[in-house]
């Protein structure tokens, strides 16, 4: 298989389905940011954290190929099976949030990001995840978005917030508070 095809060399690619479209489109921003959001928690999944941690992230990052897939596809003209996001993979992120909020501090600051390189990687995928949300639900105004996609994208950003306290807390850490100056 050629990596390079040439086909979109004048600025256009094509959906599944087939149909051509401008490389800005919103539909391809959209898979876009999904898959930059993709690679960002592949490199918390690369650090030192624990493997239970590696395998449910794992599972985000799979869910995010099926919402990619989902994205990538024409609405209108797609007769290729894609994966099917359940409501099942938004249980598994809201179960894994209430067991790891179920040992962290009542949050009473807001948090500012950093205090360790996984704790930051955590935050920058929080902020693309947002991101992706927010383009999601943009092109869902003007084209077929499954509504449980962004679902799970709003459900997963707040996961990834959890996760940033849950590893501050596994290791100690103090959470960056914002404290405001009055």
């Amino acid at each position: 298989m050629k990596i390079y095809t040439k086909t979109g060399d004048k600025g256009l690619t094509s959906l599944i389905g087939g149909t051509r479209v401008p490389k800005y489109d919103l539909r391809i921003e959209s898979y876009g940011t999904v898959d930059e959001l993709n690679s960002y928690i592949g490199m918390i999944r690369d650090q030192d954290i624990p493997v239970s941690l590696k395998d449910i992230i794992k599972e985000i990052q799979d869910r995010l190929f099926t919402i990619g897939a989902a994205l990538a596809s024409d609405p209108e003209k797609s007769k290729m099976k894609v994966p099917d996001l359940h409501v099942s993979d938004i249980e598994l992120i809201e179960n894994q949030i209430d067991e790891m909020n179920e040992v962290l501090p009542e949050l009473k600051h807001f948090i500012l990001p950093g205090g360790d390189t996984v704790v930051s990687y955590c935050h920058i995928s929080r902020c693309v995840c947002r991101r992706a949300e927010r383009i999601a639900v943009h092109l869902s105004e003007e084209s077929f978005v499954d509504e449980k996609v962004i679902v799970y994208l709003n459900r997963l950003s707040d996961f990834l917030f959890v996760l940033a306290r849950k590893i501050c807390h596994d290791r100690n850490l103090p959470e960056n508070k914002w404290i405001p100056r009055l």
